[in-house]
């Protein structure tokens, strides 16, 4: 599916299909005849709209005579996208193509980030494309914070379930957010890399609007931030997994061992009681009171050996 907009009075518009100062938004169901006709109109290489459509492909930019390519990671949920992982979010690349006046992006499914600018019908106060670019930037990184603090909630409300009773179920959804924290860091990594470099270059030529350029640099400051949030949750994570696990351990051991003190004060009265049933003159055999002696005998001795295992903390 192929969308046009434009920038008419300071607003995004979708309008009929044109090639000149607009945004061409590329999203499923794809057309491969639509997008070659776009690539054959515009002299683009296919290959740049259709790297997007790997998920696997990392960021980076190129510059191939006036062509500008920008790959970057954003980040979407699971909802049954992504089925070689069982992650809650993942992240899939968008490319941005950038050629005299016209941008095109193609993201392989649906994602916030487009989203966000196509459904806010946000106002461009500079309507040129280095400002939409970084705006898309900036967006991509606040999806990263806002589902970093998503991943941090549920969290929380898994750890309120486990301290009352933990489940595998709940051991799984623990799982795939860790990978999703895994996911996320690549991403970030890689994002940052790469527009640390674009910054250095002058890729978006942000040298010669000194807005731009602080506007750059406090998109690189951010992306670092969502890094170190990626980080401490991954810590907060793993030390509270092996916090739970300990203290699941600690409860199977305690567990056992009331299980072996109550085999133990139990036992003893089998034993008395089995040596008493032997074909053998034994004690107390011909008394008729025999049996209550017996009785009360080995009721004492499980009462000491309970109060004994009581003070050793082993009941």
């Amino acid at each position: 599916m192929v969308t046009y907009y434009k920038n008419i009075d300071n607003q995004l518009c979708e309008v009929p299909e044109t090639l000149s100062n607009c945004w061409i938004n590329i999203y499923p169901p794809f057309d491969y005849e639509a997008i070659k006709g776009i690539s054959d109109k515009l002299g683009i290489y296919i290959e740049y709209f259709t790297d997007a459509l790997d998920i696997d492909e990392q960021s980076r930019y190129e510059e191939d005579d006036d062509v500008k390519f920008i790959l970057i990671n954003t980040p979407i949920r699971n909802e049954q996208i992504v089925h070689s992982t069982r992650a809650s979010f993942v992240t899939i690349p968008i490319s941005i193509v950038i050629k005299d006046d016209v941008i095109i992006t193609t993201s392989l499914y649906k994602n916030p980030v487009i989203d966000s600018i196509i459904n806010q019908n946000r106002k461009l106060s500079n309507p040129d494309i280095t400002t939409f670019v970084l705006n898309l930037f900036d967006q991509n990184i606040n999806f990263f914070l806002y589902y970093l603090k998503q991943i941090n909630i549920k969290f929380n409300d898994f750890e309120k379930t486990i301290d009352k009773a933990a489940s595998n179920s709940d051991f799984v959804k623990i799982l795939h957010l860790q990978k999703s924290l895994i996911f996320f860091e690549t991403s970030l990594r890689a994002n940052n890399l790469m527009l640390v470099k674009m910054k250095r270059t002058n890729f978006l030529n942000t040298r010669q609007n000194e807005d731009n350029d602080d506007f750059f640099e406090e998109i690189i400051v951010e992306n670092h931030q969502a890094i170190e949030m990626t980080e401490v949750y991954s810590r907060i994570l793993d030390s509270s997994m092996q916090t739970i696990s300990s203290i699941i351990s600690n409860n199977v051991n305690m567990v056992m061992k009331r299980l072996t003190g109550i085999t133990m004060v139990l036992i003893v009265p089998s034993i008395i009681s089995g040596l008493w049933g032997m074909n053998v003159p034994l004690p107390l055999a011909d008394n008729p009171f025999g049996f209550i002696i017996l009785s009360f005998s080995a009721l004492l001795v499980v009462l000491f050996i309970s109060l004994f295992f009581i003070r050793k903390n082993w009941l």
